[in-house]
């Protein structure tokens, strides 16, 4: 008789499929969304990254009647950004006349907003004195520093000053501003004649180096030190030098801060480097332009090392102290970097105080914002008439321009990471102390931080791939032989105890490599060498004894799934053998030191943080995963396909080889390709094990950093939207893209190989 079905019981089957349905759904898009929630997280912490130099004009206004008719000869800017929970940024701007005058203007008064019209309210006139005897009135100036100027009076004497403003606030939070001018050094007119224009810096203690360029064209070097004398008084020693070897009529004079190093161009395309030390010339050089052509304005790059050259060409370029052969102490002016290309020719470079970026004025009133190490054009700027004269505010965010009309005008600029583009990202970049283009990674340390991501990919992949030569032998010849070989009372031993390692925290594995692993390797590192011969030569004698007691009883035993009782103790041999022959071997061949003997005759250092004990540690948890999938996926192969072999005649090992092994490839292939992505993301192990330091080098004596490792050193150290966070972040993008690819291969190869193999 029919089955009646009870509709209670239907209705809660119904109930229960659907609420099963809503959840599997409901968890897929949750993970799904979570995926996608990540990646464009990522992303867009990441995109500003190349978002570009954003510049607005935020003041434009005619010259206060205050500075009068005066001919005014610099401008400066300055902008502080306060927050808002104090108010209005600190924004002002100054002018430098014929008169040797600056004057002061504040652009946001207390109770003044942004949203309306910004005006310059004078607050300050300030004169600089000029040196005992010389006339008030100023022959050229030229800009050392955003905030620096030497001036240069009418009877060839010089000054040194620095003006500055200087945001304040008092016990109620209201705002104001103070403005300094000081004159850091003064040097009287020339014996030898008169100077035209000049350039002075002052370094460390007090010290000032003075070089001027006389109407002769012989430049005079004045070097004023402080000495300390034995009862602690401070006595200023003076050193003259003169320069008259200039290889034409000079242009542009520039000199480093510690006066140790003066730069030259000529109207014939020169550019001179005259090295000062010891109150001596130690070196001159000359080199030309490129197509000749004359040298207009020359500034030093924030670091003091290279030189930024505008030409009559309208080129800007930075050139620097490069040394000839390598080992060598003896350097050359080479060109290194090629920047903005103006239409006629540079009249004006001006340094950033805080970054490698520079300004440049052309004849025409166009100025140019560039990055000298990446070579990234950021910025143009153009106004309606004809810039004359430019500032650059000592924070990199402002420019002021006057104009032929006496018009200022003030841009905001916002150009916060302009040291990024993909070609410092992943291509070679030559940076100051450097001989040649290199990929560099380091963050911190230097006058500029180095953002290559090509030695921490390199890394990355040079741990996987030491990893995975260590693990996936041991792994898949383990999974055969306790699917195939041994006992099954061996193999429900041996796999969960495989299995529970795969549970171990990488932190306890990067642990116990980096204090008991690491320095033992290095202890015995010529006997680690020395096993991979002495093991597989006792492990060949072996099985050559082997044959001549097989027809035993006791063999056949062995034979039959024990295998492991008597090959431990040959491996355990071949291991002794190779320490004991450590110390001799070392000795006749190494002179008695390994370590000492690579970095005299391989000219490579030996780490103890290295990639062979990486490779130990890292393969330790890639192991299980490999171990435990190849086993399931040997195990599954059908007992028809392996009694047939044989049947036919075949050994154990012959049917694994070549029946067991190609229907189980997809499955190991998965293993493999699984294991692989296991190490690409792993971080602890090489964090703890690596050394850290990235190098592009395959070399196993040393370290590496990995992209994972890269992330976990500098995340502490990076601060909330800066460059280095946000490149952090493009690194956890990449290892993210890395680990995806790699599962896409592998499902793919894995799908070809089940068609080919599942037929079977």
């Amino acid at each position: 008789m029919p089955i009646e079905a009870n509709p209670t019981r239907l209705a809660r089957v119904k109930l229960a499929d659907l609420l099963a349905r809503f959840v599997i759904v409901s968890g897929g898009v949750i993970v799904i969304g979570s995926v996608i929630a990540v990646m464009v997280l990522l992303i867009s912490v990441i995109f500003p990254l190349f978002g570009g130099t954003h510049a607005e004009v935020e003041v434009t206004c005619p010259l206060p009647l205050e500075v009068g008719d005066s001919e005014v000869l610099r401008v400066g800017v300055d902008r502080v950004e306060l927050g808002e929970s104090v108010g209005n940024d600190a924004l002002s701007a100054y002018t430098l006349t014929k008169d040797a005058v600056f004057s002061f203007f504040d652009f946001l008064p207390e109770g003044k907003t942004r949203d309306a019209e910004l005006k310059p309210v004078l607050l300050d006139h300030k004169t600089v004195e000029p040196p005992d005897g010389s006339p008030r009135r100023l022959l050229s100036v030229e800009q050392a520093s955003t905030s620096q100027f030497t001036l240069v009076w009418t009877d060839g004497a010089v000054s040194l000053v620095e003006a500055s403003a200087v945001a304040q606030f008092d016990d109620i939070g209201t705002r104001s501003v103070r403005y300094d001018l000081e004159t850091l050094a003064s040097f009287g007119p020339d014996k030898d004649g008169k100077a035209v224009r000049a350039v002075a810096q002052s370094g460390e203690e007090g010290s000032v180096a003075c070089a001027k360029l006389l109407e002769n064209n012989h430049i005079v070097v004045e070097q004023q030190t402080v000495v300390t004398t034995l009862f602690g008084e401070g006595e200023t020693e003076t050193n003259r030098l003169v320069i008259d070897d200039a290889p034409g009529q000079v242009t542009a004079l520039v000199m480093n801060k510690s006066g140790t190093a003066l730069f030259a161009g000529t109207e014939d395309g020169h550019l001179d480097r005259w090295v000062l030390k010891d109150g001596e010339i130690k070196r001159h050089e000359s080199t030309m332009l490129p197509d000749t052509a004359s040298v207009t304005a020359m500034t030093m790059v924030f670091g003091d090392i290279s030189v930024a050259v505008g030409d009559a060409r309208g080129r800007v370029t930075t050139w620097a102290p490069v040394r000839t052969e390598e080992g060598s102490e003896t350097q050359s002016l080479q060109l290194i970097h090629r920047l903005s290309e103006h239409d006629s020719p540079v009249c004006e470079i001006l340094p950033s105080q805080r970054n490698k970026s520079l300004l440049s004025l052309d004849e025409n009133g166009t100025v140019c914002l560039d990055y000298m190490t990446s070579e990234k054009h950021l910025a143009t700027f153009a106004a309606d008439t004809p810039l004359t004269t430019i500032g650059y505010a000592p924070r990199g965010n402002a420019m002021v321009g006057l104009d032929g009309r006496k018009n200022l005008r003030i841009w905001e600029i916002d150009s916060p990471h302009p040291e990024i583009s993909w070609q410092v990202l992943f291509g070679k970049v030559w940076y100051d102390n450097h001989d040649e283009p290199k990929y560099l990674w380091q963050s911190s340390g230097t006058d500029e931080a180095k953002f290559s991501l090509v030695p921490v990919i390199f890394g990355t992949l040079k741990a996987t791939v030491y990893a995975m030569c260590f693990a996936v032998p041991l792994a898949l010849f383990s999974a055969m032989y306790v699917s195939h070989f041994t006992t099954p009372g061996f193999k429900r031993t041996i796999k969960p105890i495989v299995e529970i390692m795969a549970a171990v925290p990488t932190v306890v594995v990067g642990f116990l490599i980096l204090l008991w692993a690491a320095p033992l390797v290095g202890s015995w590192i010529v006997g680690v060498f020395l096993g991979f011969v002495t093991i597989p030569l006792t492990f060949v004698a072996f099985m050559m004894f082997w044959q001549t007691i097989r027809q035993t009883n006791f063999a056949k035993r062995v034979e039959s799934g024990y295998e492991f009782l008597v090959l431990i103790p040959v491996v355990v041999v071949g291991a002794a053998i190779a320490m004991a022959l450590t110390g001799p071997v070392e000795f006749h061949f190494f002179a008695g030191d390994f370590r000492q003997w690579l970095v005299d005759t391989m000219e490579t250092r030996y780490d103890q943080l290295n990639s062979l004990v990486v490779a130990i540690g890292l393969g330790f948890a890639v192991i299980p995963i490999i171990f435990s999938i190849s086993e399931d996926s040997l195990s599954d192969i059908p007992h028809s396909l392996t009694a047939a072999s044989l049947a036919m005649g075949a050994s154990r090992w012959q049917t694994v080889w070549r029946v067991i092994l190609p229907s189980a490839s997809p499955g190991i292939f998965a293993a493999v390709m699984i294991g692989f992505g296991r190490a690409v993301g792993e971080t602890m192990i090489v964090f703890m094990a690596a050394g850290n330091t990235p190098l592009l080098d395959w070399n196993p004596f040393n370290g590496f950093r990995t992209l994972s490792a890269n992330i976990a050193v500098e995340i502490s150290e990076a601060p909330q939207g800066g460059t280095l966070y946000r490149v952090l972040f493009l690194c956890a993008v990449l290892l993210f893209l890395m680990t995806f690819l790699l599962n896409t291969l592998a499902e793919l190869v894995r799908s070809r190989l089940r068609k080919k193999y599942g037929r079977l």
